[in-house]
């Protein structure tokens, strides 16, 4: 039975493995995996604004008591609050309900260990080889020795003020505009209080989630309303989350995008110059822009790339002992803040270094010119390695050597649904476009398609 995939569990809400009874059998699970007898025997549970939250809080709640834990309720937080919050209240160990930037009708389980970070996957496995087992359920605490279920109400509040303690004593907002779309996810209340509190006008949008309309032609997958309302209210600056906030997005004062990799390229540079960017390098994913890898090595700044996924990028961060990393989609880790990608707290950095440097994020984002990039998903039957057939191989070869050191060309399996990705970059948009439709029609030629 496989439960975890590259971010925990996730599913849709009702079928295996988000029904309730399988949360339930979840939530047993990680209280005899997790227990520490030694500990404070305690459970933090987050989620995001989803319908679908309070049936898998209420689920997992009742199999972490059954196995003798405690567990403590914050309600609608963040993920990256539930990280930050599971190691101020010293905790065993954390969990996220929320699918992040997916529908509504999705949801999922993140868990963090008592070090803020994603659990191992050693202790993943565990999880999954007790909720396999039949014998498993019977095995319950009894009498006095049943965990009880607690409240934090300030969990907000304790978040807001730790994100604030993230710039210089001293430092405000007074005089930026800033509009912030939440996604009508887990944020809708962190970032808005956190920057009006600092002395910034704040413009809020897709702040009122009704259980059905997280990530709904918003946040930071759908950045044109936020785009727009920059344009319209004449902003400094646009932030964009997704639903559970631990990516941030940026549209800078006329608009256009600001990406993870630019915001990597920013905040790298500015620690470099301050002589505190740690390793002197960067992580990110072979998904990264070519023009992020040569910007940095402009920089004399290293630069590593992981597989798609951020726990990917941590595990590298950990191995090569960087405290920066991040991805394109805005998953932004600093070993400095946190464990895990904090959008609130990128947001801030970002906003802390506009008004250190006195320039529009524009300006700031000016140096790092990134590559035209032209991504293709093609379906398949199954998920398999295309670079195993010959002709798909050869494709690639052929196409990798006509764009030599001005461009680049990545294929790959997706890792969450049916399909072949084709990523190309190149300095010229049509030479990109060519090129990734050429290997696409390689692999349509030579890999059956989905139905």
């Amino acid at each position: 039975m496989k439960l975890f995939g590259t971010d925990g569990i996730r599913g849709k809400v009702n079928k295996f493995p988000m029904t309730p009874e399988n949360v339930l059998r979840i939530g047993m699970a990680i209280g005899s995996v997790l227990r520490n007898d030694h500990g404070r025997r305690m459970v933090l549970i987050g989620k995001d604004t989803r319908l679908s939250g309070y049936m898998i809080e209420s689920a997992l709640t009742s199999g972490i008591c059954a196995k003798g834990m405690n567990v403590t309720l914050v309600g609608p937080l963040p993920t990256p609050g539930v990280s930050f919050l599971t190691r101020a209240l010293r905790l065993d160990a954390g969990i996220a309900i929320s699918a992040s930037h997916n529908p509504f009708e999705d949801n999922g389980i993140k868990i963090f260990s008592s070090d803020g970070f994603k659990l191992s996957d050693a202790l993943e496995q565990d999880i999954e080889r007790l909720c396999a087992d039949e014998n498993f359920p019977a095995r319950r605490a009894a009498g006095e020795k049943i965990g009880r279920a607690y409240r934090l109400d300030d969990a907000t509040g304790r978040y807001i003020e730790y994100i604030k303690s993230t710039i210089p004593r001293g430092m405000d907002l007074d005089g930026l505009k800033v509009v912030v779309d939440s996604a009508h996810g887990a944020a809708y209340k962190v970032t808005p209080v956190l920057l009006k509190e600092l002395g910034a006008e704040v413009i809020s949008i897709n702040d009122k989630p009704d259980g059905m309309n997280i990530n709904e032609e918003c946040g930071s997958l759908h950045l044109d309303n936020l785009a727009r309302a920059v344009r319209e209210h004449d902003a400094h600056i646009g932030i964009a989350h997704d639903g559970d906030a631990d990516r941030t997005l940026l549209t800078d004062e006329n608009g256009a995008i600001v990406d993870g990799d630019v915001i990597l390229g920013i905040w790298a540079s500015e620690l470099k110059r301050e002589g505190k960017l740690k390793g002197n390098g960067v992580v990110s994913t072979v998904m990264s822009n070519l023009g992020l890898e040569k910007y940095l090595a402009g920089q004399g700044i290293g630069f590593v790339r992981t597989k798609v996924g951020d726990r990917y990028v941590v595990e590298e961060m950990l191995k090569s002992g960087y405290s920066l990393g991040g991805e394109q989609s805005g998953h932004i880790i600093s070993f400095d803040y946190n464990t895990t990608g904090d959008g609130p707290i990128t947001a801030l950095q970002v906003l802390s270094l506009m008004r250190k440097k006195n320039k529009r994020i524009s300006e700031l984002a000016g140096g790092i010119e990134l590559y035209p990039q032209v991504l293709l998903n093609i379906p398949v039957a199954e998920r398999k390695d295309p670079k195993k057939i010959p002709a798909i191989a050869k494709s690639i070869d052929e196409a990798e050597k006509r764009l030599g050191s001005a461009g680049r060309i990545l294929v790959r399996p997706s890792g969450t649904e049916p399909k072949i990705r084709v990523m190309v970059e190149a300095e010229d948009p049509s030479v990109a476009k060519n090129t990734a439709e050429g290997v696409a029609d390689v692999i349509r030629k030579n890999m059956r398609a989905s139905n």
